[in-house]
């Protein structure tokens, strides 16, 4: 399938402020956002805690944006009709979560979601191999996971490149993003090797215009050689 060009950006909430969450959700829609990123953190299977399904709930009604839920918890299973139910439109469990990723990701499309895979750093492309044909979107953690504001671990490119291998060899519509560090320079990079979605933190809400950077983000997206 051909690579979608330019890219979407995805704003996290993650970098917002909290205190004014929905006036930043609707700030980044305006801005011309493609889909917004929320990241759920356990605590135990990233060192760190976010917020749960009530918030995306509570944020369900404010926007039209494509909510995309970056599961970063583990057991991710007996949650994932809380989050369908919340307002989800799609649902990134990972890879090294557990062991049944297979019935996951069957279950989250059972719920009328559309279900993504992700991966760490240290997990090699050929990890997701056998459930490429479940998914539609990857999620290549270019940060190890937990925190916002790390920098864009250029050694996951080669594994973006494979993945978009494997992913066209499956001849089904499949996204590619990247999430961690990403940044204009860091965005001509990820694109380059294949990657169509951006997940963007303090780039976009860390700005002073949120349009400016996001329209600054898709302008530094380079088509694959």
């Amino acid at each position: 399938m051909p690579i979608h060009f330019p890219p979407l950006v995805a704003p996290s909430v993650l970098s917002a402020d909290f205190s004014r969450m929905a006036e930043e959700v609707a700030a980044v829609e305006r801005a011309g956002a493609d889909w917004l990123h929320l990241d759920v953190m356990d605590g135990h299977f990233v060192p760190n805690l976010s917020f749960g399904p009530q918030l995306i709930k509570a944020l369900r009604p404010q926007s039209g944006l494509v909510f995309d839920v970056h599961l970063m918890i583990a057991p991710v299973d007996p949650y994932l009709e809380m989050f369908a139910q919340a307002g989800a439109d799609h649902i990134h469990v990972h890879i090294e979560a557990g062991p049944h990723t297979h019935r996951t990701l069957q279950h989250i499309r059972a719920l009328g979601v559309k279900p993504g895979i992700a991966l760490c750093p240290a997990t090699p492309a050929e990890a997701i191999g056998e459930v490429l044909d479940l998914v539609d979107v990857i999620l290549v953690m270019t940060v190890n996971p937990g925190f916002g504001g790390q920098k864009f671990l250029t050694s996951q490119l080669d594994k973006i490149r494979t993945l978009r291998r494997m992913a066209e060899a499956t001849g089904r519509d499949i996204r590619i993003g990247v999430d961690g560090g990403v940044d204009v320079q860091t965005a001509a990079l990820a694109t380059e090797a294949g990657a169509d979605m951006l997940v963007a933190g303090t780039s976009v809400y860390g700005q002073p215009d949120y349009e400016r950077a996001i329209a600054g983000l898709r302008g530094a997206a380079r088509r694959p050689v």
